[in-house]
């Protein structure tokens, strides 16, 4: 598909400062340009809410950022694009969290660790038009910046696209949650508590953020084993850039440990997710899309 020079313009800009080769202006040409196109052909009167779902490491934020350059180059308005990674609860509330319900709930990531009503107030006023703050969470100090640093949306939007490792993640049966599925769950999760926890915040977040979605997207990489590989880059990443805060930063034991925090949501959403959402997007081992599967491709 041809992509308009000026569009080609700005994600070749886009390529740059990102510090992505130049050869990845093919990924925007061949997945990034289509999708957008299908995705201007689904709007609708008001903004359109565009939710995807995509593992640690497999690319959804490099995919949101190129996605809403493309969407605002093709409508000539402004796009609204955040993570649902921006709406963890600060250090201290997770303090609390963890001294009330679990002290696994100090770790940042599980449905519960977020403020949903923070993320409801900012999706209602996006919707209606109206001015918002988008919250902004610095990942190398573990919390959240200060107000002065948030995202500001003055003017209505036509699109909003809402990236997650745990958007659109459907929750499990109670029955499915008694095994522990890794060290960290047998080891400080004996009695479920704190997975329980975790998946009655997600039915919450199903029931009153993603049930807004319009179309659906997931990125789905092949297997469970690659997310630690891909999770590892994305630190290392983090640590040439944020050199101040490499205390924060983790080591490959402490990674390992993290990433169990995630497993188990991240695990049934891929054995789930791929059959519910409009697009998919699959990711091979070496990290490429290799297309777009719609949702008609797989009836």
């Amino acid at each position: 598909m041809n992509i308009p020079s000026h569009i080609s313009q700005q994600c070749q800009h886009l390529i740059k400062v990102s510090r992505l080769p130049e050869n990845f202006i093919e990924v925007v040409e061949n997945i990034y340009f289509p999708l957008a196109v299908k995705l201007m052909n689904s709007k609708q009167q008001g903004p359109l809410l565009i939710s995807i779902n995509g593992a640690q490491g497999t690319g959804k934020s490099t995919l949101t950022q190129f996605i809403k350059v493309i969407l605002e180059a093709l409508s000539t308005k402004p796009a609204a694009a955040f993570s649902i990674d921006d709406f963890y609860l600060t250090r201290s509330q997770r303090q609390q969290l963890a001294k009330k319900v679990h002290p696994l709930f100090m770790t940042r990531g599980v449905p519960g660790t977020h403020d949903i009503d923070m993320m409801k107030s900012v999706l209602s006023n996006l919707l209606n038009g109206n001015k918002t703050q988008i919250p902004v969470f610095n990942k190398a100090i573990d919390d959240r910046e200060k107000n002065e640093s948030w995202q500001t949306i003055t003017e209505a939007v036509d699109f909003i696209l809402f990236e997650g490792w745990c958007v659109l993640s459907p929750p499990q049966a109670a029955e499915e949650l008694v095994e522990p599925i890794n060290e960290l769950e047998k080891k400080e999760d004996p009695n479920t508590e704190w997975r329980r926890y975790a998946n009655l915040k997600l039915t919450d977040y199903q029931q009153q953020l993603f049930s807004l979605t319009d179309v659906s997207i997931m990125l789905q990489p092949p297997d469970f084993d690659h997310i630690y590989q891909w999770r590892t880059l994305q630190e290392e990443k983090l640590r040439e850039s944020t050199q101040a805060h490499s205390h924060q930063l983790m080591d490959a034991d402490a990674l390992k440990r993290f990433i169990q925090h995630y497993e188990r949501i991240t695990r049934h959403t891929l054995a789930q997710l791929p059959e519910q959402v409009d697009y998919l997007l699959p990711v091979d081992r070496h990290h490429n899309i290799t297309g777009i599967i719609e949702r008609n491709d797989r009836r």
